[in-house]
Parts: structure tokens; sequence; C-alpha cells
């Protein structure tokens, strides 16, 4: 017995079945940890072309010819919203997010005020989220967005203004990165001339009440 117990003492054929048990649990969180913020990161990044490449269709779209100001209806911007779930692929953003679009104009044409305005709104995705910026109708604004870095619009033109919120969908768990939810902006400004007028005076025979042409058949993505 003391022989045997002497040989258990002075063995080491385990050591290194023992030094991985160790190491295992630390190697293997390591590991998860590192490829959880890597697909945040990467996620993030995503949501944040999005915006960008929705708002610079938003100040692309439109229909007329050079020689007169084109007009945007409710379908066009439907298609640039489903354009832009397409584009999400994997992520689905119409059931993971939230898409905001804001049209912002000057209060008045040339702006001596400094004035903006919120002229319409538009919203596309399932989940809730209100705009952090304002809501159509708001006026007397400096600009839209964050207070260090705002966007405003020229004379006789419009800005889009896009907010994207998407709620992440871990690979494993959301104790590894920063927050759950993410939220992107991105401006552009209205790239050709856009008829910016509207007959809201019109009451139910409008046809655009505030600048964007309703279509026949067509749901306006309200918010």
């Amino acid at each position: 017995m003391s022989r045997f117990l002497g040989r258990i003492c002075t063995s080491d054929s385990g050591v290194a079945l023992i030094e991985f048990a160790i190491v295992l649990p630390v190697f293997v969180t390591l590991s998860l940890g590192g490829a959880e913020l890597a697909n945040y990161a990467t996620t993030r990044m995503r949501i944040s072309q999005l915006a960008l490449q929705i708002a610079d269709n938003a100040a692309r779209i439109g229909t007329g010819s050079p020689l007169v100001a084109k007009t945007i209806s409710e379908s066009d911007i439907n298609d640039l919203f489903v354009g832009s779930q397409l584009a999400s692929n994997g992520l689905d953003l119409k059931t993971n997010g939230r898409v905001i679009l804001s049209d912002l104009e000057p209060m008045a044409n040339p702006n001596t005020s400094g004035k903006f305005k919120i002229v319409w709104q538009r919203c596309y995705g399932t989940k809730i989220h209100s705009s952090s910026y304002g809501v159509a109708g708001a006026t007397d604004l400096s600009g839209i967005g964050p207070a260090s870095r705002q966007v405003t619009a020229l004379d006789d033109n419009a800005t889009m203004f896009v907010e994207v919120y998407y709620r992440y969908k871990p690979l494993i768990s959301t104790r590894w990165t920063p927050a759950a939810d993410m939220v992107e902006i991105a401006s552009m400004s209205v790239r050709d001339r856009r008829d910016l007028s509207s007959d809201a005076g019109s009451g139910s025979s409008a046809t655009h009440p505030d600048g964007v042409y309703k279509v026949a058949g067509v749901t306006p993505s309200t918010c």
C-alpha cells in the first residue's frame, strides 16, 4: 500500500488532463464572448450601412423629367422600405427593427430664421420605437439629429433623415454585448429638384397633403 501511495504521489501522468480541465472553462468563455462581440460589431456596422443606404435612396426617389420637379408617392416610399428589408438579408429588418424616415425642410424660403420643420414622417418595421428627434409636424427646429451634430436643409430643398432601430439577436447571450438595442442614423440632402408643395387645405380631396402623393390602393407607411 505504501508503494502504491508513493507511486500516486509522484505520478505526473494526469497533470495535462487536470490543467486542461482548469483552462477549458476560461477558454470557452473567452471564445464565446469574442464570437458574440464580433457578431455584435458586424451587426452594428450593417445597421449603420443600411441607414446610410436608406437615406441615400430616399434622396434619389421620385418621378419626373429633368425639366420639372420630381414628385414622390406613397408607393415610392413603400418600395424604398421593401428594398431596405431585402438589403438587410438575414437581419430581417422588418421583424427585428424599425425604420423612421423624416423629411426636414426650411420653415420658409429663403430661410432667414434658421428654423426647420419635419413635414412628413414614414415608418417601417414591427418593433415599437419612437423617434428621438421629433415627429411629423414639428416646427421651429434648429435642425435634426444629435445636438452636437444636427443636420439642416437648404433653401427650396429637403433633407432625408433616417433612424434605424434594431433589436440585436445574440448568437448565445447578450451578457457579452454592450446592449441588446442599437440605433443608427444617417441623412442625405435630396439630389434632384423635388416637388415640395402640398394641398393640405383641400380636405379629403387632397392628393398630396404633406407633399407625398397618394396612390390608389396603396397604404401609407405612417408612424
